[in-house]
């Protein structure tokens, strides 16, 4: 009887890289609709953590120095190759969290809503002067915060985390997501994706792990 196939290592993506270190546990990543194993999920310690925030903090100088109408061309990008690859997604979405193919592709479209609203943010996100009094006038504008990071549940794998990081990085910011541990995988081709369609190195990054990484993440 020939032996069962390795489950594959679902990685974390760093610095536009896929990366996991032998000193980390993992965990089994079962599909609902079958039990079947899909794959073994890294649980990120310390050490993987601490790259992924330097990975963003390494983007984040050169990014956050673009125009904003340069930041939002991967979007513009990201979206059509997201929307050619749907039936993909969606079928990665149904395996990992259940849902039909219908439901799934409806939320994906759903969160691709966001991306289309993060790229008109050249026409939107700008600065305001005012006059306030004689003489007086008041200027004010926007900067980004630096590495900040999304975590977001096992529902909706595709939608949600499309919710957090588009305005973000259109914004200037750099990204770090921890998805939920029971829906690891469709992050990563989202990932993929935006590698893909130009986004520098580290200005999205996917951290997999449990609870644990996220109290260490808030901490």
């Amino acid at each position: 009887m020939m032996p069962s196939p390795k489950p594959t290592q679902i990685q974390h993506y760093l610095g536009g890289t896929l990366i996991s270190t032998s000193d980390e546990q993992t965990l089994p990543v079962e599909s609902p609709t079958d039990g079947s194993i899909l794959g073994e999920l890294t649980l990120a310690r310390q050490g993987s953590l601490n790259q992924a925030v330097e990975a963003a903090r390494n983007a984040f100088d050169s990014w956050k120095s673009l125009p904003s109408k340069e930041r939002v061309q991967p979007l513009f990008r990201f979206k059509q190759l997201a929307e050619s690859h749907i039936d993909e997604l969606s079928t990665l979405v149904s395996a990992e969290n259940g849902k039909t193919p219908a439901e799934a592709e409806a939320g994906i479209r759903k969160g691709l809503e966001v991306v289309e609203y993060a790229c008109s943010l050249p026409a939107i996100e700008k600065g305001a002067l005012l006059e306030v009094s004689s003489g007086v006038d008041c200027y004010s504008r926007r900067f980004p915060l630096g590495v900040v990071a999304g975590v977001s549940p096992f529902n909706f794998p595709a939608m949600v985390p499309l919710w957090m990081f588009p305005l973000a990085i259109a914004c200037g910011n750099t990204f770090i997501l921890k998805p939920s541990e029971k829906v690891p995988m469709t992050p990563l081709r989202i990932a993929e994706l935006l590698k893909e369609a130009g986004l520098p190195a580290g200005v999205f990054n996917v951290l997999q792990g449990n609870r644990s990484t996220v109290e260490a993440m808030l901490d």
